[in-house]
């Protein structure tokens, strides 16, 4: 496996599985599928695309609403009555919205926006030899160069930051191994600006990695990623059980694959790369020398004076002369039955779209192209693709299936709207889709996996993924609750069941009182020091959320007010006390919150004076609150909504949009009506501007990016524009009236 002699292949993934004739004018760049031909299948919230050829097929599984709303093809759905009224809006919206459940139960969308997560995909079926549809290959190349930057012809960390050699070395090397020519004109353009950028020497971390695995750079360039990290005891400060999850799941197959030294052998194609991503020849590069190059555009959080010493102590002493043929293997064997374990206890879904074809690559390496794991892993991959108008991404994870569909469910409850007998199926199809998705079990040896507990709890995307997240849990908790407690909703989830939610929850506190994501806190924040990422920030360790430690507040004082007000109630009332305490001291001066998973203080304001609310604190008794609510005043828009730049997250100062948004403008509602604001006219105005925007088939239109992870890298949420509007417009009409609003 660690050779490198050149394989007699024709070169690209088109070509060596799918060979097709050229489009007419013999070029490859402007083929397309026929999007009528494509379907979502939804199994029990795992999600995969399929495209039809077969014409038989094409008619007896004709495309749903969902399908051509997701393609942007013609819906059929009826246009409305223009809505007059803050409650007719929500009847259209959720009219609207209701026609795209799946089967299934939930709803599903495109979770996209990092632009580094098909490159390690593309890469991986390269190396493994894995055959990619030709209709896949047609669709990726059409998104790639949909996205790409319409002046420099670069692409970024994500859809909307600036051109970086990140997002432009690594999807230029996508595009010509998916058969687009070094000469088109989008390409020559990209490779200028890649060059001027000073090649893919100045990538980070992980664009090194995977150059090193297509052969296309030398692993003399790979700063070390020691499996034997795996081996350190349990008591030492940076074991790695100490890191978030994330960072343990990538770096586990990381180090694997970086330890057995993989590098596919040369073919034509890769051969050409090398010349063509670097500004001097390949041969003449002294690539030890650039570990730690890096362009100040990629350049996020530069790794430290500590990690510089550290890798330069495993380069230059333990890697030649101290790490033994025994010490490697013994670190090699016990990474792979880390990932073995990880690939056991989520059927092959994963963690992630990072770390899952890194664990695809590592199971080729040790079990063989025609193992199992690897069939399996090839099987799975498509959970993470998404096909829309432009052509096909992935997705940041395997979906949002339980987190928007537990969002949706409170909307239409905090909207008034659940007993509507109109919506009672919809909603009872959502209720099931959460009972199945509970996790009813913890993970097998879990200690061994250093994994939490997950018994009750709810996953972000499905129980097949099988990760417990706090706010996940909660909001699904908080869901199940406020609809099994209305009359005529079945009760799906029995009281046993939700209190196995509630023990999952009272795990996850942090000593500060706040919650972290997917466990408490494990590691200190000096483990930063440690991040090799460069890209990324806050990434080595969970941190306390305001999003999580408010979404447990208000899941547990739910619990507590409309479930089993006896149940561990001492506990229940402490975690939510402490959790309370830190959600106050973790608010700003200027009354704000910073938000790590939604843009920005908009999204973290929202849910801190929710749970605010939940416990008795609102704007007429708490100054805190009020001085929460002045925040969010004094940055209203001349049009009456809010509109925060994704640049707040990286920046963490409050950046405004050149343009109000609907879902932050909806964001904002909730949190002043959650905080009992008592003027009317500054929340009226913002539902004017809601109102205003709403589409005549009852509809919202995608506006800028929603989501956020890691400080630094966006990712959307397209079904929050329904589902915030819904909730927002609902809440003004229950406190102030159904009246016009004009």
């Amino acid at each position: 496996m660690n050779g490198s002699t050149e394989k007699p292949l024709n070169g690209d993934l088109r070509n060596r599985h799918h060979p097709t004739s050229l489009q007419p004018d013999g070029g490859w760049e402007d083929q397309r599928t026929d999007l009528s031909r494509w379907r979502l299948r939804s199994d029990r919230g795992r999600q995969t695309w399929h495209y039809l050829t077969d014409e038989d097929e094409n008619k007896s599984w004709p495309q749903s609403t969902a399908d051509k709303y997701f393609l942007h093809l013609p819906t059929g759905l009826p246009q409305l009555p223009k809505a007059a009224t803050p409650r007719a809006s929500v009847q259209n919206a959720i009219s609207y919205f209701s026609h795209l459940q799946l089967p299934s139960g939930n709803w599903a969308c495109e979770y996209g926006g990092p632009m580094f997560l098909l490159p390690g995909l593309v890469i991986t079926w390269y190396v493994t030899e894995t055959p990619v549809p030709e209709h896949i290959s047609i669709e990726i190349r059409r998104y790639l160069f949909a996205r790409q930057h319409p002046e420099d012809g670069g692409w970024g960390l994500h859809i909307e930051g600036e051109s970086s050699v990140f997002g432009t070395a690594m999807n230029y090397v996508v595009l010509r191994l998916l058969g687009a020519s070094e000469e088109d004109k989008r390409l020559v353009k990209a490779r200028g600006l890649l060059h001027s950028m000073g090649g893919a020497l100045n990538g980070p971390h992980w664009a090194k990695f995977w150059l090193s695995v297509l052969a296309c750079m030398e692993w003399d360039a790979v700063n070390p990623v020691p499996p034997e990290l795996w081996l350190l005891p349990d008591w030492v400060p940076i074991a790695p059980w100490r890191w978030w999850i994330h960072m343990r799941q990538v770096f586990l197959p990381m180090s694997y694959i970086a330890s057995r030294g993989f590098r596919y052998p040369l073919t034509p194609l890769t051969r050409q790369l090398r010349e063509e991503i670097y500004t001097r020849p390949y041969a003449s590069i002294s690539f030890v020398a650039h570990r730690n190059s890096i362009s100040p555009t990629d350049n996020y959080h530069p790794k430290t004076v500590l990690l510089n010493t550290i890798n330069h102590f495993l380069v230059k002493l333990w890697n030649p002369f101290m790490r033994t043929n025994s010490i490697r293997r013994s670190a090699e064997d016990w990474a792979f039955e880390l990932i073995k374990r990880e690939d056991v206890n989520t059927d092959y879904a994963n963690l992630g779209p990072v770390s899952a074809p890194m664990n695809l690559l590592a199971c080729y390496i040790h079990d063989g192209p025609d193992s199992y794991s690897v069939e399996r892993h090839r099987q799975r991959m498509h959970d993470f693709l998404w096909m829309k108008d432009e052509g096909m991404l992935m997705n940041g994870t395997n979906g949002v299936q339980t987190w928007d569909t537990s969002f949706l469910i409170q909307a239409v409850v905090e909207a008034g709207m659940a007993e509507d007998p109109r919506w009672k199926n919809m909603l009872v199809k959502a209720l099931e889709f959460l009972e199945d998705q509970q996790i009813r079990e913890d993970c097998r040896e879990q200690d061994v996996c250093y994994r939490q507990r997950r018994k009750g709890a709810w996953a972000f995307s499905t129980r097949e993924q099988g990760y417990t997240v706090s706010d996940c849990t909660s909001e699904a908790m908080k869901s199940v609750i406020l609809l099994q407690h209305l009359p005529g909703f079945p009760k799906f989830v029995s009281d046993e069941r939700i209190k196995d939610a509630v023990d999952t929850l009272l795990t996850m506190q942090n000593r500060s009182g706040g919650f972290a994501s997917y466990e408490p806190i494990r590691g200190s924040q000096y483990m930063e020091y440690l991040n090799a990422a460069e890209v990324f920030g806050r990434i080595m360790i969970e941190y306390d959320y305001p999003e999580c430690t408010t979404a447990v507040v208000t899941a547990l004082s739910l619990f507590t007010r409309e479930q089993d007000p006896q149940y561990r109630k001492d506990e229940i009332k402490d975690t939510i006390n402490r959790a309370v305490s830190w959600i106050l001291k973790d608010q700003r001066a200027d009354g704000s919150w910073y938000g790590s998973w939604g843009i920005c203080f908009s999204y973290a304001g929202m849910f801190a004076l929710e749970s605010l609310a939940s416990v008795g604190r609102t704007y007429s008794n708490d100054d805190k609150v009020a001085l929460a609510c002045k925040f969010f005043l004094d940055r209203q828009m001349a049009d009456g909504g809010w509109g925060e730049s994704y640049k707040s997250c990286s920046s963490g100062v409050y950046t405004p949009h050149e343009k109000s948004q609907v879902v932050q403008t909806s964001w904002v509602i909730i949190a002043l009506l959650e905080a009992q604001y008592p003027e009317r006219e500054p929340i009226e105005k913002a539902v004017r501007l809601v109102m205003s925007r709403q589409q005549e088939d009852g509809s919202w239109a995608q506006e800028a990016i929603e989501g956020v992870f890691n400080k630094s890298c966006m990712i959307s949420y397209p079904n929050y524009k329904f589902i915030f509007p819904i909730k927002a417009l609902g809440m003004f009409a229950k406190r102030f009236g159904d009246m016009e609003v004009q």
